[in-house]
């Protein structure tokens, strides 16, 4: 019987040797070796051997996680591609004279990031590669530039009105409602819920406020000051995940910069992924009297995301092959030379994605959410079902990096429980506190450094992933304290509200960030000029 206490260790382990250290490969296997010395009877040989042979091995052997490996190793091609027939370049040129300073560069990511709603995989990838060579021309720092994708990955997948989140989302609560019997348009609940997922809307916001007021605080404030003033974009000893040395020097000199030569690939990959969703999704047959809506909720709900991103993006290197090859920029050697050093330049995160899996498999094995949930859930009350829930899921999916796990673990708890004490689901408690799980989910998603979506983060950015986290942490913390305070807290006692009451609790939530900011965080720009 293992002591539920120890089920906390593999997170912990690898949590606290990740800030500590900066190693995150020595981090993560260090929590995997844990758990399975746990499970192997506290018999360090065996939970060695078993990290290796048992929990590597099945998330490499994975179909899900392998095509993952795949569509990152063909992302990092394209990348090289696009880079090296000068079309990021070209992108760099054309956005820098509309963009021409760094609050317009950091608003144009940002844009960026909102727009590409539908799987937070697509969107750190996409936008971080996109905008890196742009935002590195205005002088912000990498750390920055991995805020904002991460902060428009995972929150704007979870509100958007279809998105890869909101059918596993959906799915979960139609399961639970149904296991109470009541039959109910899940998907209809779920966007009632937009509205009350005040972390992941005010993260989106406070974006925004930050990129208008120019102003930061704790470590992002030094990351921003070292990149504008001295020109280091990344701190002295850091260890980007995206290997630079592979990518630099790619472009040949005297080569036309051409926007649409890396336009065109990258909307490929957009139009792909949604044309594939489509064609894994679709059903042999509809139901006789399916509406529209039904049959598009039907086609997402079965369809293969992961499959559809490996689609796109090896057919939007060919694309980027034709084009090219046919305005004759670099013959076939250097297309395949330099594909090949994109993917290479991928390989430090795929082995931390890897190990990332292996974590949350062994976290599931000992239980560790589980425990969280168990020590908690006796202290959750009516009034306060909103606040507790969004603080409880913020807490599993920190420890185990799992936003996915950590809804799968509490939809089935929590909304049975709030049916109980509230005993109608029409009202806004109940509405609230299934939001509460999304958005405490993507706490964890968006900040903890053993998350999947944090690692693409820094890794499409070119960040160091600790230097990331440790600098993302303040903004987001903050974000989790206003949306419990004027959010969560305000709602358990409403029980029914008008539309203009929840206006009044934005506008509260988004003064406050602005005051907070405005008054804490520090100008960039005029430090330069000390």
């Amino acid at each position: 019987m293992i002591p539920g206490w120890l089920s906390l260790a593999p997170p912990l382990i690898a949590i606290v040797l990740a800030l500590l250290t900066k190693e995150m490969l020595l981090s993560l296997f260090a929590g995997i070796w844990a758990g399975v010395t746990i499970l192997a009877s506290y018999n360090p040989i065996k939970g060695f051997y078993g990290a290796l042979d048992t929990y590597v091995v099945e998330s490499i052997a994975n179909p899900g996680h392998a095509t993952i490996i795949l569509f990152s190793f063909g992302f990092g091609g394209l990348i090289g591609l696009i880079q090296r027939n000068g079309g990021l370049a070209g992108i760099v040129n054309v956005t820098s004279k509309y963009a021409k300073n760094r609050r317009r560069g950091m608003i144009t990511t940002g844009l960026m990031g909102v727009f590409v709603f539908f799987d937070d995989y697509a969107n750190s990838l996409l936008v971080g590669n996109m905008m890196r060579p742009f935002t590195d021309k205005l002088r912000i720092s990498r750390e920055k530039l991995s805020y904002i994708v991460d902060s428009t990955a995972a929150p704007m997948a979870s509100v958007g009105i279809i998105s890869t989140w909101i059918v596993f989302a959906m799915s979960l609560l139609d399961g639970a409602l149904k296991e109470q019997g009541i039959h109910t348009n899940a998907y209809l609940y779920f966007l009632a819920s937009i509205p009350f997922s005040f972390y992941a809307i005010l993260a989106l916001v406070f974006v925004f406020i930050n990129a208008i007021q120019g102003r930061d605080f704790g470590p992002m404030w030094h990351a921003e000051v070292r990149a504008f003033h001295e020109g280091k974009l990344i701190r002295d000893g850091s260890q980007p995940l995206s290997d630079d040395s592979m990518m630099k020097d790619m472009l040949p000199k005297n080569i036309p910069l051409r926007w649409y030569n890396a336009v065109l690939p990258i909307l490929t990959v957009v139009l792909v992924t949604i044309l594939g969703m489509i064609v894994s999704g679709a059903p042999d047959s509809y139901p006789e009297n399916a509406t529209f809506t039904e049959k598009a909720l039907m086609v997402i709900d079965g369809s293969d995301s992961s499959t559809a991103l490996l689609w796109a993006s090896f057919t939007a290197a060919v694309i980027a092959l034709l084009l090219s090859l046919s305005q004759r920029l670099i013959n076939m050697r250097e297309a395949f030379d330099s594909w090949f050093k994109g993917a290479r330049s991928m390989a430090l995160a795929v082995m931390i994605l890897i190990l990332a899996w292996a974590l949350g498999a062994i976290c599931s094995s000992v239980m560790t959410a589980d425990f969280i949930v168990y020590h908690t859930q006796d202290i959750i009350s009516p009034a306060l079902l909103p606040a507790l829930t969004f603080i409880v899921a913020a807490a599993i999916s920190f420890a185990t990096g799992t936003s996915y796990g950590t809804m799968s673990i509490l939809v089935p708890l929590i909304v049975p429980l709030t049916i109980l004490l509230i005993g109608d689901i029409e009202n806004i408690v109940f509405i609230a506190t299934y939001a509460a799980i999304i958005s405490g989910a993507v706490f964890g998603d968006h900040c903890s450094p053993i998350s999947d979506t944090t690692i693409l983060s820094s890794l499409a950015s070119g960040a160091d992933n600790v230097d990331h986290v440790k600098t993302q942490m303040p903004y987001a913390l903050l974000v989790a304290v206003v949306a419990i305070i004027f959010g969560y807290l305000p709602v358990g006692y409403l029980g029914h509200m008008h539309y203009w009451v929840g206006l009044m609790l934005y506008f509260a939530s988004i003064s406050a960030l602005w005051i907070v900011l405005r008054y804490f965080g520090k100008p960039v720009e005029s430090a330069l000029s000390r």
